[in-house]
């Protein structure tokens, strides 16, 4: 029987920006891989909105936004979710606020990344462990970590938040979920 896949929830503000992208994103680098889904919704989420006109200008090639629709977060997705990731320190608190009991898997993207960028060094022997110790070693959610909104500020924010979720989407991914 395989293993249930890892479950990875992306949260932003309206999760027509940048919740959206990293979705878009992470399955595309995935591929074609059953053991690793991934989702995203927004906090304040608007229901069945495209992505943004910008954020969908700088999607990687051969990344499609075809058929996405945004979605506002709900307790069931958090409660499904292995890991979920936002965009912001006040996102994460947001969250946490309503689910407190899923503090050890709510982490920004870029706490989990520096986090996981520790992890690698150590010996763990498989994935729950390494999910279970990144709850537990990932530091605080530091703002100077968050991802800025680029929501109707232009082109260059867009590319700048584009930049920033796909390097760091690499480094979880490559933790996470390797080749």
């Amino acid at each position: 029987m395989p293993a249930e896949p890892l479950r990875i929830l992306f949260v932003c503000t309206a999760n027509i920006c940048r919740s959206a992208y990293a979705e878009l994103v992470a399955r595309s680098l995935a591929g074609d891989r059953d053991d690793v889904e991934f989702a995203s919704a927004g906090i304040h989420g608007w229901r069945d909105h495209p992505l943004d006109a910008e954020m969908a200008a700088v999607l990687p090639a051969g990344v499609s936004a075809e058929g996405f629709a945004s979605r506002p977060l709900t307790g069931a997705m958090v409660d499904s979710a292995d890991l979920i990731l936002t965009m912001e320190a006040a996102q994460r608190t947001h969250l946490l606020d309503d689910r407190p009991s899923a503090v050890r898997k709510v982490l920004t993207l870029g706490q989990a990344a520096h986090a996981l960028a520790r992890l690698r060094k150590e010996s763990l022997p498989d994935r729950a462990d390494l999910l279970r110790r990144l709850g537990t070693a990932r530091g605080t959610a530091d703002p100077t970590l968050d991802i800025a909104d680029p929501y109707r500020r232009g082109h260059a924010a867009a590319a700048r938040a584009a930049d920033e979720i796909s390097r760091l989407l690499t480094i979880v991914l490559e933790a996470l979920a390797p080749r």
